[in-house]
C-alpha cells in the first residue's frame, strides 16, 4: 500500500496546481489550520473557482482536499504564526525543486515576497522563508550537524540530481560508471525515481533490471533515456529538434501558461484479503499495471484526495469509532483489544526490520565501499566535520555517499537512505554485522509475539470462564437498597468484632464528631504526625478486643496525611475520650480541627497503610471501605488498596469499571457504588490496586431469581448488626439503622 508521494507524483499534482482548472495562482490565502503535528490546511480563495482546501501533510501528500479532518478547539502556536505571515497573501507560483519532493509556493503579501517550502521526504517539514531565503518559521525545527532548520538560518536545498525529464545518454553513462550496484537500483537512486518507476522504466527499455551497471552500454543507456522520456511524456513535451530522438530537449507543460497537463490519473486496483483495494495511485498510465483494475478521475488532485484524503478521515472516524467502543467493552475485551494492538505491533516490526536487513544485503557493495571510506578516514585521524566534507567531495565517486542523511559522531552511526528506507548502519560493524543487528531486532519482536499470543490465549479463556459464570446468575437483576444515615458524611466502617469507628474528613466534621459523637465510653485514635481524622470507637460500654483496636489504627494512619507523603507504615496512638479536650492552656489557642490530649497514651507503632473497598450486598446494598480484614468480614468483590499513582478520581473510577464487569450490572452498581461514591473510601492522594480481580467472600448472592425478578439475598448472621447496636450510646437524637438494626 501507497504511504507517500513519489517525485513523478509531486510533478504532477505541482503542474496541476499552476496551471488549467486546479490551478492555485492568484488564489487568496484565508485561514490556516493544523489539524494533526504534521498536517496543515491552507483555506483558499481561487479566482472564478470560489473556496477550496489545500492539505499539506510533511513527508507524505500535497493536494487540494474536500475530505477535511476536524480543526482543533485551541489553534497551535504554528498555524497561528503562518497566519500571522501569510494570511490575505496571493500564491504567485507552484514549482518543484529538481524533480525533488519538495514544493515551493511563492506568495505576495502586502509587497512582500515569501516561500512556503514543503519537504514531502521522510520525515518531512514545512517551512517560511524570506526573499533571501532564509528561515522565518520551521514547523519542525531540527538542529543536526549537517543541517539547521531554525528561524533565522539559511535555508539550504538538496544537492540537485539529474531530471529523468533532461536526463541523456551520457548522464546515464556516467552515473553506471560510477555505481557498484545493478542498473535499476542505480536509476531508483541517481534520478530520484524510487523502485516502482525505475522498474517501470527498465521494462520498458527491454533491459534486465539485475545487469550490473558497470557492465552497461551505451545501447542499454540510449534505450534506458528514451523509457523515461516515453514515461514522463505527460508531465513534458518536446521543444525543439528530433522529435523521436531520446536526448531531444523536454520541457514542462506546467510552464505553458493556462494548459493543464496531459495525465491519465488512476487508482490501481487488486483483491487484498478477499476484497478488492485500490494500492496505488498514479499520474499516468504503468505497463507493469496494465492487467490490475483501474479507476481513472479527472485530476490527479481528485485522485490523491480520494486515495490519502478519504482515508485520513476514515482513519479519523475508526479512532473514535474504537475509542466510543472502548468505552463500552469489559475488562476483558479492552484487555484483549489492547493485547491484539500490541501484537499487530510486534509482527509490524518483525516485518519491518527483516526488510531493512535483506536491503543491508541488497547492497552489500555499496555500503562495504561507504564503510571503507568512512574507516579509512577514522583511521587517518579526521575529524567528523572533515569526514563531512571529504564525503561532500565523495559523493560523485561513491553513490552511497549521496544516501547519507545523518551522522551521529557520539556513536559512530550514519543513516543512509536505500531503497527509500531509512538504515542505520554503525561503522565500526561489518555488513553483516550491520546486518545482523536488525535480525536480532527480529529476534526480539518475535519473543514478544508469543508472548502476547499466549497472554491472548488467557484472555480469551478467562472471558469464557466469566461468560459461564454470568450465564449462571441469569435469571434476575439485583435490587438496590439504600437508605441515609447520619455518619455517611464522615469516614466510618464496622470491624470485624462488630464495633462502630466512624472518623472526620476534615477539621469540621473532627469537629462535629468531637462535639456531637464522642462519649466518655468511646475510644480516640489520632497519629503521631498531623492531618489525621479524629477516630472514635463507639464501644458502648464494652471492651473492645486488639483485632478492633489493630483495625482502627490501621484505620486512622491510612486515612492520614502519611497516604498523600507516600509512606508505608506510621505510628499512632490511642486515649480515652475524657484525655481530649479543646481546653488550652492560658495564653495558648487551639485552632479548629485540632485537640489537646492530657494523660498517657497507648502507642501502636509501623502500622501498615492499607484499606479496601467492598461491596454490602446483605439486606442494604452500598459500597464500603476500611481496613481490608473489616471489609472482608461485612462485604463482597474486594479490592486492597495501597499507596501509588493513581489519584483518587482515576482509581475511583478504575474500581467502578471492574465491579461494572464483574456483576455485569452496571445500572445496579452505579446506584450503589459510582465513582463518587466509592470515592469517599478512598484516602485522599495517589493509590494503586493490589489486584485487578476483586476477591470474593463467597457466593452471597443466589443464582435463583425471585419471581418479581430480583435476587434474593441471603441474610446468615445478624450478629454483627446487634453488636453495633450495642455499641452506640445514648443521645444521638435521631433513627440509626445498620444491617437492619434500628436505634432511636
Amino acid at each position: 500500500m501507497k504511504q507517500d508521494m513519489s517525485s513523478a507524483d509531486v510533478a504532477a499534482v505541482v503542474a496541476e496546481l499552476s496551471a488549467g482548472p486546479k490551478s492555485i495562482i492568484d488564489a487568496k490565502i484565508g485561514k490556516i489550520y493544523q489539524p494533526t503535528n504534521e498536517e496543515i490546511r491552507i483555506n483558499l480563495y481561487v479566482f472564478h473557482q470560489g473556496r477550496d482546501n489545500l492539505v499539506i501533510e510533511a513527508g507524505k501528500r500535497i493536494h487540494l482536499s474536500k475530505y477535511l479532518r476536524a480543526s482543533p478547539t485551541l489553534p497551535q502556536a504554528f498555524p497561528m504564526l503562518l497566519r500571522k505571515y501569510l494570511m490575505g497573501g496571493r500564491i504567485t507560483s507552484v514549482e518543484q525543486h529538481d524533480f525533488d519532493r519538495i514544493v515551493k509556493i511563492g506568495i505576495e503579501r502586502g509587497g512582500v515576497q515569501s516561500t512556503l517550502i514543503v519537504e514531502l521526504f521522510a520525515p518531512g517539514n514545512v517551512l517560511i522563508v524570506d526573499s533571501e531565503n532564509r528561515i522565518i518559521l520551521p514547523m519542525n525545527p531540527v538542529t543536526m550537524k549537517d543541517r539547521r532548520l531554525r528561524s533565522g538560518e539559511i535555508y539550504e536545498l538538496p544537492e540537485a540530481q539529474i531530471s529523468p525529464l533532461k536526463v541523456k545518454v551520457p548522464d546515464l553513462m556516467e552515473a553506471f560508471s560510477k555505481s557498484t550496484a545493478d542498473i535499476v537500483r542505480t536509476v531508483a537512486t541517481r534520478f530520484n525515481l524510487g523502485g516502482v518507476l525505475a522498474e517501470e522504466v527498465c521494462a520498458r527499455a527491454g533491459i534486465d533490471k539485475s545487469k550490473p551497471s558497470k557492465e552497461a552500454t551505451e545501447e542499454d543507456a540510449f534505450k534506458l533515456c528514451n523509457a523515461m522520456h516515453d514515461l514522463f511524456s505527460p508531465l513534458s513535451k518536446i521543444e525543439a529538434g528530433d522529435k523521436g530522438s531520446a536526448e531531444a530537449e523536454l520541457k514542462s507543460e506546467s510552464g505553458v501558461e493556462g494548459e493543464a497537463p496531459k495525465l491519465r490519473p488512476q487508482h490501481v486496483k487488486k483483491e487484498i484479503n478477499g476484497k478488492l483495494e485500490t494500492f496505488d495511485v498514479l499520474p499516468f498510465d504503468l505497463l507493469r499495471y496494465s492487467e490490475f483494475e483501474k479507476e481513472y478521475f479527472d485530476s490527479f488532485n481528485t485522485a490523491l484526495d480520494e486515495f490519502f484524503g478519504k482515508k485520513a478521515l476514515e482513519q479519523v472516524k475508526e479512532v473514535k469509532e474504537a475509542q466510543k467502543k472502548e468505552k463500552t467493552l469489559g475488562v476483558y475485551e479492552r484487555r484483549l483489544l489492547q493485547q491484539e494492538e500490541s501484537l499487530a505491533k510486534f509482527e509490524k516490526e518483525i516485518e519491518k526490520n527483516n526488510i531493512l536487513a535483506e536491503t543491508i544485503y541488497a547492497n552489500y557493495q555499496a555500503i562495504e565501499e561507504l564503510l571503507s571510506v568512512l574507516n579509512g578516514a577514522r583511521a587517518k585521524g579526521y575529524s567528523w566535520d572533515e569526514i563531512r566534507s571529504i564525503l561532500k567531495q565523495a559523493k560523485k565517486a561513491v553513490p552511497a555517499a549521496q544516501k547519507i542523511t545523518n551522522i551521529d559522531p557520539r556513536t559512530g552511526t550514519i543513516t543512509v537512505n536505500l531503497d527509500g528506507k531509512s538504515i542505520s548502519l554503525d561503522i565500526r560493524k561489518t555488513v553483516p554485522q550491520n546486518a545482523q543487528e536488525y535480525y536480532e531486532k527480529v529476534k526480539k519482536f518475535n519473543k514478544k509475539q508469543d508472548g502476547a499470543l499466549k497472554a491472548i490465549e488467557d484472555t480469551k479463556k478467562a472471558m469464557e470462564k466469566k461468560a459461564v459464570a454470568k450465564a449462571a446468575k441469569a435469571g434476575g437483576k439485583l435490587k438496590a437498597s439504600r437508605k441515609k444515615h447520619w455518619y455517611d458524611r464522615f469516614r466510618w466502617f464496622v470491624s470485624s468484632d462488630g464495633f462502630f469507628i466512624v472518623g472526620g474528613r476534615d477539621a469540621d466534621t473532627n469537629e462535629e464528631i468531637f462535639k456531637k459523637y464522642l462519649e466518655k465510653r468511646d475510644l480516640v485514635f489520632h497519629t503521631q504526625t498531623p492531618g489525621a481524622p479524629l477516630t472514635v470507637i463507639k464501644t458502648g460500654g464494652k471492651e473492645v478486643p486488639e483485632s478492633t483496636l489493630q483495625e482502627a489504627a490501621q484505620f486512622a494512619v491510612s486515612y492520614s496525611s502519611l497516604w498523600k507523603a507516600g509512606h508505608f507504615s506510621g505510628d499512632c496512638y490511642w486515649i480515652k475520650a475524657e484525655q481530649v479536650t479543646k481546653t488550652p492552656e492560658s495564653g495558648e489557642y487551639v485552632k479548629k480541627g485540632a485537640f489537646i490530649i492530657r494523660g498517657e497514651r497507648n502507642y501502636f507503632k509501623d502500622v501498615p497503610l492499607g484499606v479496601a473497598v467492598g461491596l454490602e450486598l446483605k439486606g442494604e446494598t452500598r459500597v464500603i471501605g476500611g481496613p481490608a480484614s473489616a471489609v472482608r468480614k461485612h462485604g463482597d468483590y474486594i479490592l486492597e488498596i495501597v499507596p501509588g499513582a493513581f489519584n483518587q478520581n482515576d482509581i475511583s473510577k478504575k474500581i467502578y469499571r471492574i465491579y461494572a464487569d464483574e456483576l455485569n450490572d452496571p445500572r445496579f452498581v452505579k446506584q450503589i457504588a459510582s465513582p463518587d461514591q466509592i470515592a469517599m473510601m478512598v484516602p485522599p492522594g495517589e493509590s494503586n490496586l493490589k489486584s485487578q480481580k476483586p476477591e470474593r467472600k463467597g457466593e452471597s448472592i443466589k443464582d435463583k431469581g425471585k419471581e418479581d425478578g430480583t435476587l434474593e439475598i441471603d441474610n446468615e448472621s445478624e450478629d454483627s448488626g446487634e453488636k453495633i447496636k450495642e455499641g452506640f450510646g445514648e443521645g444521638f437524637g435521631e433513627e440509626i439503622e445498620i444491617h437492619g438494626v434500628k436505634k432511636a
